[in-house]
């Protein structure tokens, strides 16, 4: 065991080192067939967010590329903007009534349902994968590429923030839930090597799956559309915070610091399960816009002073968003903000600030010390920040991944 790992290390660190070189504008894509009939392979389609952004990326690079998914409840206008042409295939799990109420919910059934994907006639398979996809069932010598978005957050390390979450305790309930994670973990492991390269989308999802799979990753950050954004230099006097409104997401702390600054103007994007409780905490210098059309998310996260977030979040395709149109950003100083964001006080052309501890009080001190230094965060080094995310990019370090998988090389 200890020998695979280190001739795999071996094998990462010789693809990382290929993949350093001239610039952006001095590099061709390599060669590998992008006309080839790839099989990509995701989780669950519930909405159009960031892991389905990275899927309609790697279809756009892919033109003959098929999706598996185990649900899909995207709407017709999505399709057609992102997904031309792109057939799609669910599990039979998605004809079942209403659910797109409790799919969620079905979680202890989609390891058996990905298993039941028939991907083997196609040329090469791709798994975009925060949970399930990465378990398809893939010829000896088929390539095997997974894109990790994340290992499964509430199986793992934040199973404790979810249990706790949803009130599961050591009852009938609480102990049947458990066991169905612990199973899962156990699938979660089994399935660990299957792919024959894995892609971490940021280096906090690179360090997890060393941490719970022991293997390798290289990180290929998400893209950001830069064709739906714009950069605004002159900022408004109001803060933003951007966010599907999950427990990870700590809402509740930015909405905490907030109230404590009643002098502070916040603006909360976003409309999910939590939103109640949420605005039951807010001050009334908290607004709420519920969900926006694109256009007038872009416009808010522009012209705002800053963007604040809370959450650990594996990449944060919203914050990097942000920082193109401009906009500097607080926020946690662990998981892909760390990719992302340029430190006060570390970097020489600081694009944000970067806090250390998930609380009011940690939150209320950054914004403080951003305040204090907002003349040294330009909007132009938070601009040119996040070039380093852009879709081309993207793709050309989709295409070396699949170029160094040595059966799909032209």
């Amino acid at each position: 065991m200890h020998q695979a790992r280190q001739t795999e290390w071996a094998r990462v660190a010789r693809l990382d080192a290929q993949w350093e070189g001239p610039a952006d504008s001095e590099l061709h894509a390599p060669a590998v067939d992008r006309n080839a009939r790839i099989a990509v392979v995701h989780d669950w389609c519930p909405n159009f967010r960031g892991g389905e952004r990275v899927l309609a990326r790697i279809c756009a690079v892919f033109p003959n590329a098929e999706v598996f998914t185990l649900f899909d409840f995207l709407p017709r206008e999505v399709k057609e903007e992102y997904f031309p042409d792109v057939t799609f295939h669910t599990s039979v799990a998605n004809r079942l009534p209403l659910v797109r109420k409790y799919h969620r919910a079905l979680f202890f059934l989609c390891p058996f349902l990905i298993e039941q994907f028939d991907v083997t006639g196609y040329d090469a398979v791709i798994s975009s994968s925060a949970a399930f996809s990465r378990g398809v069932l893939t010829r000896p010598d088929q390539p095997h590429l997974c894109y990790v978005h994340s290992p499964i957050r509430y199986a793992w390390d934040e199973q404790f923030s979810y249990l706790r979450q949803g009130r599961f305790g050591f009852g009938p309930k609480g102990l049947a839930f458990r066991y169905l994670l612990h199973k899962l973990r156990m699938w979660d492991m089994r399935t660990a090597h299957g792919p024959d390269l894995m892609l971490a989308n940021s280096s906090y999802v690179r360090s997890r799956i060393r941490r719970i799979y022991g293997r390798e990753a290289m990180v290929v950050h998400p893209p950001v559309p830069t064709g739906e954004l714009y950069y605004v230099p002159a900022k408004e006097d109001y803060y933003v915070t951007a966010a599907f409104h999950a427990p990870y997401k700590r809402l509740d702390v930015v909405i905490d610091a907030f109230t404590r600054m009643p002098s502070r103007r916040l603006v909360v994007v976003g409309d999910e399960a939590q939103s109640k409780h949420l605005r039951s905490r807010a001050g009334p210098n908290i607004s709420f816009t519920g969900h926006l059309p694109r256009k007038d998310y872009v416009s808010h996260i522009a012209h705002a002073r800053a963007m604040v977030f809370a959450g650990c979040e594996d990449f944060g395709i919203t914050l990097a968003e942000a920082q193109f149109c401009g906009t500097p950003l607080i926020a946690f100083g662990r998981g892909g903000a760390a990719d992302i964001v340029r430190p006060l006080g570390q970097a020489r052309k600081p694009t944000g600030v970067l806090f250390s501890r998930q609380d009011a009080q940690s939150l209320t001190e950054a914004i403080e010390h951003f305040e204090a230094n907002e003349a040294t965060v330009t909007p132009l080094a938070c601009h040119f920040n996040a070039e380093r995310f852009s879709e081309a990019r993207f793709d050309r370090e989709i295409l070396q991944a699949m170029a160094s998988l040595p059966s799909t090389r032209t």
